[in-house]
């Protein structure tokens, strides 16, 4: 999710068309992102842990979020063409969903065989960050949307863009230490995660439905409540 998602801004957003009009904004803008991109910045952080590493997770997220960032600038100077393009939003939708449904998956390999002993090694560092990247990207397409629904300005849009790269990677970089800490917490972001998917598949097969943002964001929140409401105690070696 992203504060553009959110219809209830546009009216407070309006008539915002000069970046010296943004910047007294920008702290409340950034405090909204820290708290609406949670759901995103949950899976970023679940495949950057796959790197097994924490020097690699950092520079995995680093560059992902990084061109994260150049694609929603990319969306955003073609937004005109994605939003008359609807098998882009069926791509993005279907990527969730396919990311919440294999994360159940491979809970339910491990549960089958409790006494394999992982010896694959870390996930490939460029499939990370591809993935990191694509991810971010199909999350962007509802807001992305938005924002440039609120001003035509592409410079105050980009600057939005920025502000929710910066917040994601703040964001992700705290859940990959609390993924280790809240056992609930990675299923709870990747239920998230299924959530926004299907949500893009709902209003792709029915444009005419309009559902209460309100009812997607206490959703949400109600997920991410559920995973932090379980806490374990830190390995010794990382007390």
């Amino acid at each position: 999710m992203d504060t553009a998602a959110l219809p209830s801004l546009t009216a407070w957003m309006d008539g915002v068309d000069q970046l010296s009009e943004l910047l007294p904004l920008l702290p409340v803008l950034v405090s909204l992102e820290l708290l609406l991109s949670a759901d995103n910045a949950i899976a970023l952080a679940a495949i950057a842990r796959g790197q097994k590493d924490p020097t690699l997770e950092r520079r995995a997220l680093n560059l992902g979020i990084g061109m994260a960032f150049g694609l929603r600038v990319a969306l955003i100077l073609l937004a005109q063409f994605v939003l008359a393009f609807p098998p882009i939003q069926l791509i993005a939708g279907l990527y969730l969903l396919w990311l919440c449904i294999r994360y159940f998956q491979s809970l339910s390999d491990q549960a089958a065989d409790a006494d394999q002993v992982s010896t694959t090694g870390s996930v490939s560092f460029g499939r990370t960050v591809l993935t990191l990247a694509i991810t971010d990207l199909a999350f962007s397409i509802d807001s992305v949307a938005a924002a440039v629904a609120i001003s035509d300005q592409i410079l105050l849009v980009v600057t939005g863009a920025l502000i929710g790269v910066v917040a994601l990677r703040f964001t992700s970089g705290l859940f990959i230490r609390w993924l280790q800490i809240y056992p609930r917490l990675e299923t709870a972001g990747f239920l998230a995660v299924g959530f926004v998917g299907l949500k893009l598949l709902v209003l792709l097969l029915w444009p005419t439905l309009h559902p209460s943002e309100l009812f997607t964001f206490l959703s949400v929140m109600s997920l991410l409540i559920w995973g932090f409401s379980r806490r374990d105690s830190l390995p010794a070696e990382e007390v």
